[in-house]
Parts: structure tokens; C-alpha cells; sequence
């Protein structure tokens, strides 16, 4: 009664063709931008620049440039800024972005903390020679601890260690170094910290095999915890980057005395907008370590 329909040979031919080549299609589109992002990890991870847009004079600050030759040989930028009556000394690392010339409103915050600071430029940023990675923005943290301890005889337990973003990567790699040398700084502050590069690539590229790809680690948590520092850990819900959950999980996973300041705003300016709120939270904690040390 009823026929069965029967569709040629040839047609059937046709559409698997089609559906092999979508599927080939796509898996050349998978692999060309896995290789890409394998290729071009660098550029993801670093964003320096090395015009130097103004000095610590535009806001009113003296300092002196200091230049530090690193573990591998590569010199390095920086500037001193002392406080007179210096509660601290803090060795600041910045984020992936710029250079220390975008950092004056930072460094007027920490004025107004009482605090004398070293900020320096990784390899390859601002006036410091050399390419950035993670060897070598590990040697340029060093070189900057070196300076102040051998050369200008500053006491480890009067220096904080200070890092945001990947500048807190950056810092938790210095603060487990010296932890390992039995070294002891007087706090660690890791403001808007991923717990890891590979966490962070998986949160940004979920669909992609991220954790065998990368070639840097940047592990935070790996290297704190070892470190028994008094630290303050700060991140903001609103952070457009790095995830809060992240930060969080930093926190979470240190087993050192800690204080946590949450943040508001976007990953870059947050701090800023908060005004003397994030200058509360940064002085909480800069009186519970001159408490320790009574």
C-alpha cells in the first residue's frame, strides 16, 4: 500500500561529504586557535609599554631611579620613594599592563599611609631592558628585595610585600622564596590575585585544553604554602577580569594568620573610586602588623 521511498545513492554520498567537511572545518578552526593561543602566550600574559608618561613629581612625590641588574644579568628600572617618618616599607609589583608611570595614584595612596615604597618595572616594561616571563619577572622581584636589603640595610621585617594582579602572583613567588630561606618580611598584601595562570585560562577558555597548554604558571597558591606571613588578601566582586571566585579561593587556601578587604569596582580602577574606604582597609591592616611587632 505504501511505497518506501528510497533516496539515490549519490545523494546520500553528497551529504555525508557536506557533514565531513563542516566537521573538518571545525576541527581546523579548534586546532588553528588552540595553536594560536599556544603561540602566543606572551602577548596574552604581558602588556608592556615603554613610553614613561610622568614621574612621582606630577603628585607631588620625591624619588630617586634606581637601576638593579637581576639574577640573569638584565637591568633593571625602578624608583625609590622614602617617607620620612616611613611606618613600612613596601615592595611593590604591578600587573600586567603599562608601566610604573601609571602607578601614581597608588604610590600617593601609600604616601598618604605613611609608607616608603620600591617600585620597579619588570624585564621589557617601562626603561627596564630585558623581555618579560615568568623566570624573569620572579629574577626582577628579587633583584628589587636584594636592593633594599644588601644595599640600602633595610630590616626584611620592615618591608611588605605588595602586588596586584599578576604583580601578586608575581609577589606570593618572592614571599615563598624567601619563606624557603627562612626569611621573614613583616606582611604580604595580594590585592585582585588569580590563584594560578592555568585557573585563569580555564575560566577564560573553558572549551579549550587549557591546562596542557600553558607555559607559564604563576601559581599563588603552590608558592604561599610554604609562607607564614601576616596577610591581607583584597578583591571585589565586580572585578571584570580576575575572577572574585579566584581571589577567594587564594584566601581560602592560606593557611597563614590573614585578613581579607573586600573591594568594589572594576579590576583597574576599583581601588580608586573607593577612595578612603580602600585607605581604611590597607591601614586596618598596617596597624595589626606594627601591633605584632609592639
Amino acid at each position: 500500500m505504501f511505497g518506501v521511498h528510497k533516496i539515490p545513492v549519490s545523494v546520500y554520498a553528497v551529504r555525508m561529504w557536506t557533514t565531513f567537511k563542516i566537521i573538518m572545518a571545525l576541527v581546523t578552526c579548534y586546532a588553528a586557535v588552540t595553536a594560536w593561543i599556544y603561540l602566543s602566550q606572551r602577548r596574552i600574559l604581558y602588556f608592556p609599554v615603554s613610553t614613561m608618561v610622568a614621574t612621582p613629581a606630577k603628585v607631588g612625590l620625591a624619588y630617586s631611579d634606581v637601576w638593579l641588574i637581576n639574577r640573569l644579568g638584565t637591568k633593571i628600572h625602578a624608583w625609590w620613594l622614602p617617607h620620612e617618618n616611613a611606618r613600612f616599607i613596601v615592595l611593590f609589583s604591578h600587573g600586567n599592563g603599562g608601566n610604573i608611570s601609571h602607578r601614581l595614584e597608588t604610590l600617593r595612596i601609600f604616601n598618604e599611609l605613611g609608607l616608603s615604597v620600591l617600585i620597579y618595572d619588570y624585564s621589557g616594561y617601562g626603561q627596564s631592558l630585558g623581555e618579560p616571563g615568568e623566570a624573569s619577572t620572579r629574577a626582577d622581584a628579587r633583584a628589587a628585595w636584594d636592593w633594599l636589603v644588601d644595599e640600602q640595610d633595610v630590616r626584611p621585617d620592615s618591608i611588605v610585600l605588595m602586588g596586584r594582579s599578576l604583580g601578586g602572583a608575581v609577589t606570593a613567588g618572592l614571599a615563598g622564596d624567601l619563606g624557603r630561606e627562612g626569611v621573614l618580611p613583616a606582611g604580604l598584601v595580594l590585592e585582585s590575585t588569580f590563584t594560578s595562570v592555568p585557573d585563569m585560562g580555564a575560566h577564560i577558555y573553558p572549551w579549550l585544553p587549557v591546562r596542557q597548554l600553558v607555559r607559564y604558571q604563576y601559581n599563588a597558591v603552590e608558592d604561599l604554602s610554604d609562607v607564614c606571613l601576616s596577610a591581607l588578601f583584597a578583591h571585589s566582586r565586580d572585578d571584570d577580569i580576575v575572577p572574585y571566585a579566584l581571589g577567594h579561593r587564594l584566601h581560602e587556601s592560606y593557611s597563614g594568620p590573614k585578613m581579607f578587604l573586600e573591594l568594589s569596582g572594576d579590576h583597574n580602577g576599583g581601588y580608586m573610586l573607593m577612595g578612603q574606604a580602600y585607605l581604611d582597609g590597607l591601614n586596618r591592616f598596617l596597624t595589626t602588623l606594627e601591633q605584632g611587632d609592639e
